[in-house]
């Protein structure tokens, strides 16, 4: 199926604008990440107790914390979802019994639901973030050693600044959106790697045939890489769209639970299609150029 039957769109005229476009969403991200501190992480990370409830009706968040305040949890953190139907409770200790006992207690004529519970030690906390870190950095050198086989190390080199950047952009992205990053938003980011660096081999896959094709002799390696890419656009939109629904369909009817994962995944198939075209295959030209090395496999 072929949505585009012949295309000719130049994409490497304008990659120097899209790296000064991508460089200043990742910098203002990152700006505002270490501004917010411990904010940008969830209990996952911080430790401390999460609850969340689901009512049949508008539930007032004043009157909660008001309520939560009169018990002396007044530092607990309160937040609306679900169009003002539910509440989100977030404390830094362990205090999940005494929200429960607060809330059905005070509010037992609304018919609080529990939707989700999670209670964290500060100490497994720490280590959680110390896991993450060092699986989003294996996946990173692993896929580095596994496109540098396939194909060569320059190449793989390229990918890996992708998939780098594709990293800095969504934890930018849930930094100026507010958002907290929890586990399951770290499994997301590596499951958006993947996709990514498989978008990314199969237009690397295309390039190097066009480089080794009779057609593509003497012609240079931006001209070479726009026909690759313009070769694989159909395929490339098809796949986005169709795993793109999927993801859309999770971010509205799939809860607050879901909520952060299906973000994540939906920003980063956007980006990752983005950074396929207009990061991975420019750097191959810039850093052919720098390493003074031919564009070869």
């Amino acid at each position: 199926m072929q949505l585009f039957k012949e295309t000719h769109i130049d994409f490497m005229k304008y990659r120097k604008v899209m790296y000064l476009l991508s460089s200043s969403v990742a910098v203002i991200g990152m700006i505002i990440f270490f501004m917010r501190g411990s904010a940008n992480f969830g209990i996952d990370f911080r430790g401390g107790t999460l609850v969340s409830y689901k009512f049949p009706q508008v539930i007032n968040v004043g009157d909660v914390r008001n309520a939560l305040r009169e018990s002396g949890l007044s530092e607990s953190i309160i937040q609306s979802s679900n169009e003002g139907k539910g509440i989100i409770i977030r404390t830094s200790g362990d205090q999940r019994k005494e929200i429960e006992e607060i809330i059905n207690k005070k509010f037992a004529s609304s018919n609080p639901i529990i939707e989700q519970e999670i209670t964290i030690g500060p100490v497994a906390g720490k280590l959680l973030q110390k896991q993450a870190l060092l699986a989003v950095t294996f996946a990173l050198i692993g896929i580095l050693v596994y496109t540098a086989f396939r194909f060569k190390f320059i190449w793989g080199f390229s990918a890996v600044l992708m998939l780098f950047h594709d990293t800095l952009f969504m934890v930018g992205m849930f930094a100026i959106t507010k958002r907290e990053i929890s586990l399951s938003v770290i499994a997301a980011i590596l499951t958006v790697l993947g996709y990514s660096i498989n978008d990314t081999i199969v237009v690397f896959d295309r390039i190097r045939e066009n480089l080794k094709g009779s057609a593509s002799r003497g012609k240079p390696l931006a001209e070479v890489i726009n026909s690759s890419i313009n070769q694989m656009l159909s395929r490339t939109i098809l796949t986005s769209f169709t795993t793109i629904i999927t993801v859309f369909a999770l971010l509205i009817w799939g809860g607050p639970v879901l909520k952060d994962f299906a973000f994540a995944l939906a920003l980063g198939i956007i980006e990752g299609t983005y950074s396929s075209i207009y990061i991975a295959a420019p750097l191959i030209i810039e850093l052919s150029k720098g390493f003074k090395i031919k564009p070869t496999f």
